[in-house]
C-alpha cells in the first residue's frame, strides 16, 4: 500500500475519533436522558468506524499516533459545557452535511456500509437541530415536514422571472435607444432580446433540472442498494433518526420495524430523511420548468417593447421607460409578500434600481452611439 493510501486512511481514523470524542463529550454534558443516548450510540458508531480503520493501519504496519482530539472538538465541547448541546447543535449539523458524501468515491468504506451510516448521522443531527422532542411515531413515519407547501418560492420564482426579463430588455432597450437608432432597429433589438433571453433561461432551467434529476435518480439507486444489501444498519440508522426526533428506544425501534417490513416505504422514508429527498417528485420536470421559465422571463421582456410596435422612436422611448417603470413597481409590491418589507418600500426599491439601470445603459447608449457614428 503507498503512502498516499495510508495517508487517506489514517486522516479517516482521526476523522472517526474525533466524531466519538466530540458525541461523547455531549453525552457527557447531555442533562436529558434520550438526547445523552441518541449522542453515545452515534460515539459508539464512530468507534467503530475508527476501528475499522485501525484495523487496516495495524494490518500494514503504520505507526499509530496517539490520538488528541483536535481544537474543533475541543472547543465545540467546550461551548457544549458551557451553554448547553443545544448551542453547538446546529454547528455539528451543518460539518455533518458537509462530511456526509466524503466515503462515497472510497470503495472500502462503501463496502463497510460507512457511507450511508454517516448520512444517517447527518439526518440524526438535523432532527435534534429540528427539535422535534414532541412528534408522534406517526408524524415521523410519515415524514410530514417534507411536505410543506413550496407556494411561496414559487411565487418567488415566478417574479424573479418576470423581473429578470422585464429589467434585462429594458435596459437592452433603452441602450439602443439612446445609441439614436431608429424605431425599426429598437423593435428588432428588443425582439431578439425577448428571443434570445427567453431562450437562454428555459435552457438553463432545463439543464439545472435534468441535472438535479439526475443526480436524485442516481443517489435514490445507490439508497435502494444499500438498504438492499444492509437492512439492519438502515434500521437503526431509522430508529437512531426516531429517537432524536423525541420518541423513546422501544418506540423508535418498533417504528423503524414497521417501516422497514414494507422496502418502498423504507426507501421512501431514508430517501427524505438521509438525503432530503421527494420521492414524489425526483427532481420535477425538466420540460415544465424551462416552459414556465421562458414564459415568464418573455411576459417581463414584452413590456418594454410594446410601445415601439405603435409609437416612433422618441415616444416610444418615453411610454417605454413609464411602462417599465410601473411594472417594476408592481413586482416590487409583489416581493413584500414574501421578504417581509411594507409594499411601498419594495415597490420603489424595485424601481428606483431599474431606473438607475436603464439610466446607465441610455447613457452608454448616447456615448458609444456618438463615437460609433
Amino acid at each position: 500500500m503507498d503512502q498516499q493510501e495510508l495517508q487517506r486512511i489514517a486522516g479517516n481514523w482521526r476523522d472517526e475519533r474525533n466524531g466519538a470524542a466530540l458525541y461523547e463529550g455531549l453525552a457527557a454534558v447531555e442533562q436529558d436522558a434520550r438526547l445523552a443516548r441518541v449522542f453515545r450510540k452515534l460515539a459508539d458508531s464512530e468507534h467503530e468506524h475508527a476501528a475499522f480503520w485501525e484495523s487496516r493501519l495495524r494490518a500494514e504496519g503504520y505507526p499509530l499516533p496517539k490520538f488528541r482530539p483536535a481544537a474543533r472538538t475541543r472547543v465545540l465541547i467546550l461551548l457544549a459545557r458551557l451553554f448547553g448541546t443545544a448551542f453547538v447543535i446546529p454547528s455539528i449539523t451543518a460539518g455533518e452535511f458537509a462530511d456526509r458524501d466524503k466515503y462515497a468515491g472510497q470503495a472500502d468504506a462503501k463496502a463497510a456500509g460507512m457511507s450511508s451510516e454517516e448520512r444517517g448521522h447527518a439526518a440524526v443531527m438535523r432532527a435534534m437541530a429540528e427539535g422535534g422532542g414532541s412528534l408522534s411515531g406517526q408524524q415521523i413515519a410519515s415524514a410530514e415536514k417534507w411536505h410543506r407547501s413550496t407556494s411561496g418560492n414559487d411565487l418567488r420564482a415566478a417574479v424573479l422571472g418576470a423581473n429578470d426579463g422585464l429589467i434585462s430588455n429594458f435596459c437592452l432597450v433603452m441602450g439602443v435607444a439612446g445609441g439614436g437608432a431608429e424605431t425599426s432597429v429598437i423593435l428588432l433589438t428588443g425582439i431578439a432580446g425577448l428571443v434570445a433571453g427567453a431562450c437562454s433561461m428555459a435552457l438553463g432551467e432545463w439543464l439545472s433540472v435534468t441535472n438535479s434529476r439526475e443526480m436524485t435518480r442516481s443517489q435514490a439507486a445507490k439508497e435502494a442498494e444499500e438498504l438492499r444489501d444492509n437492512p439492519e444498519a438502515e434500521k437503526k440508522e431509522l430508529a437512531l433518526i426516531d429517537e432524536a426526533k423525541g420518541l423513546s428506544e422501544e418506540e423508535a425501534h418498533r417504528v423503524a420495524g414497521q417501516l422497514m417490513s414494507d422496502k418502498r416505504t423504507a426507501l421512501d422514508t431514508l430517501l427524505r430523511e438521509e438525503l432530503g429527498i421527494d420521492p414524489g417528485e425526483m427532481g420535477g420536470n425538466p420540460w415544465s420548468a424551462a416552459g414556465i421559465s421562458f414564459a415568464l422571463f418573455a411576459l417581463g421582456a414584452v413590456i418594454p417593447v410594446v410601445p415601439f410596435f405603435f409609437l416612433s422612436s422618441t415616444e416610444g422611448v418615453a411610454v417605454s421607460a413609464l411602462l417599465s417603470l410601473a411594472a417594476l413597481f408592481i413586482l416590487g409590491a409583489v416581493t413584500s409578500l414574501f421578504n417581509g418589507r411594507s409594499t411601498s418600500f419594495s415597490g420603489a426599491r424595485q424601481t428606483i434600481i431599474g431606473a438607475a439601470a436603464a439610466a446607465l445603459t441610455y447613457a452608454a447608449g448616447l456615448f458609444f452611439g456618438a463615437a460609433i457614428s
